[in-house]
């Protein structure tokens, strides 16, 4: 038996973060991972680097440049006849940076003196203090302290349960060899979003079929407004208050689903990709044997700094409570290390910004316009839109604005929500100013490059006093 300081279960953005983070503390670390790539080997990364953000991300780039070749380049003076893709060829691009991330993980492991150990990981119960872990094909390792970041699984309908061929997750949404002519998405959230995306720009008629009666509701909904009307352009046909009936497969795929108001409808489609959320991953650990408690939803309890109810047990990502993004799941990682090496270890889960990587580009953090009225907050809002901006113009991309929410007495920041080029990258500076209490006033009076894209957000800023200067 293999002694250690902490054990991690999982080697996703939590995972690997918090054996690296423990390792840097003086801590030995063993990390357990069951992932295997497409060829059966060990991978390290878990859902985000193998089939999720970054091969993601890789994808959507290859079909936008070829969407701006096609389309927009022509405005710049550039005309392209005869253009080609080899999906092929996007696909091995897109392995390639995934295969490299995920051997940049095991490097990273050496690095820091992480032990890595493939297989899966089971409580078997303790002996004195320490938690004794079974881990398939190796032997049992013992450990005072474990953390749990087994990440989430793709939800299943039981309408359409996945089959790997026509009916998919994400997963094999990322893989698909060829263009499918039609394809049908069943959720209109962030993995149904970005996969429409890529695929419609490559060719396929995309239906997208969503159960919740408004568009994003977890954005502002003066955002999610607009957001609609830009996919509805670009060819993403959504449709809303969708309940599918049934779903059945053979040379076709056929969607039976009631629209809004309350009428059968019938979709055929080559392809059909499930993208209801994500599950925690937390069947199979054993926790049983040990009291490791679960919600409702099936993710583990934690407190606010992730710990379980069972001495030196902690769990952080998607298997517990909050958004299930990476860099939340990162957060938590330091935060647990951390405090196990006795630090002050801290994650606050109000300003985890949330992002979406379709075109326009949406991210936000902190609280929304509805949410301030539900709860009676008294604000003052500031907008300006990217059309107004220099560099917008230059780039070809005025989609979209940024929008600012201050306490109407304090001035404190209590939200930023941007639609447009760049959203990704620009709302870091909302999660800064609101990690320091900022107010309105703080981002206004901070001198902004020109010309700059975060222009948009000192004029946001300024528009909260009613104090714009370019509109």
């Amino acid at each position: 038996m293999a002694d250690f300081d902490v054990v991690v279960i999982g080697a996703g953005p939590g995972g690997y973060v918090a054996a690296i983070r423990a390792a840097q503390l003086g801590m030995k670390v063993a990390c357990v991972d069951d992932w295997l790539n497409a060829q059966g080997k060990p991978s390290l990364g878990g859902t985000c680097l193998n089939v999720g953000c970054i091969p993601s991300k890789a994808l959507l780039e290859s079909s936008e440049n070829l969407e701006k070749i096609s389309h927009d380049f022509a405005a710049h003076g550039i005309t392209a006849t005869d253009v080609k893709f080899d999906v092929s060829k996007m696909l091995a691009r897109k392995d390639k940076i995934v295969s490299d991330f995920t051997g940049g993980i095991a490097m990273l492991f050496k690095k820091n003196k992480v032990t890595a150990f493939a297989g899966k990981a089971t409580f078997q119960g303790k002996e004195g203090a320490q938690y004794v872990i079974a881990v398939q094909g190796s032997e049992p390792l013992r450990a005072k302290h474990v953390i749990v970041a087994t990440g989430s699984v793709p939800r299943a309908l039981p309408a359409a349960p996945f089959d790997g061929k026509q009916v998919v997750d994400n997963s094999v949404a990322l893989a698909f060899s060829e263009v499918p002519k039609r394809l049908a998405i069943i959720g209109a959230g962030v993995i149904g979003l970005e996969l429409g995306s890529v695929w419609r720009r490559l060719g396929s008629e995309v239906t997208i079929l969503e159960a919740m009666p408004a568009f994003l509701p977890m954005a502002d909904e003066q955002v999610a407004k607009d957001a609609l009307k830009s996919f509805s352009k670009q060819g993403l046909k959504i449709q809303l208050g969708v309940q599918i009936e049934r779903v059945s497969t053979g040379k076709e795929v056929v969607i039976t689903w009631k629209d809004a108001q309350g009428a059968m409808q019938e979709l055929v489609a080559d392809k059909l990709i499930v993208a209801i959320g994500r599950v925690a991953n937390s069947s199979g650990l054993g926790g049983e044997k040990i009291g490791l408690k679960l919600d409702q939803a099936g993710r583990i309890e934690v407190d606010a700094h992730c710990k379980t109810g069972l001495p030196n047990v902690y769990a952080i990502g998607d298997v517990v409570r909050g958004p299930m993004l990476a860099h939340k799941a990162s957060e938590e990682g330091v935060m647990v290390a951390e405090i196990i090496a006795g630090q002050a270890g801290h994650c606050d889960l109000n300003l985890v910004p949330s992002i979406m990587y379709a075109t326009p580009e949406i991210a936000w953090v902190g609280k929304t316009e509805q949410q301030l009225k539900k709860d009676g907050v008294p604000y003052k809002a500031g907008q300006f839109p990217f059309m107004a901006n220099g560099r917008a113009r230059a780039l070809g991309d005025t989609s979209g604005f940024v929008k600012i929410l201050a306490h109407a007495a304090t001035d404190r920041i209590l939200g930023v929500h941007i639609m447009g080029p760049m959203a990704s990258e620009l709302i870091q500076q909302g999660v800064t100013a609101m990690a320091y209490a900022a107010s309105s006033e703080d981002l206004a009076r901070t001198i902004h490059g020109h010309p700059t894209l975060s222009e948009v957000i000192h004029e946001a800023a300024l528009g909260v006093d009613k104090r714009t200067i370019h509109i």
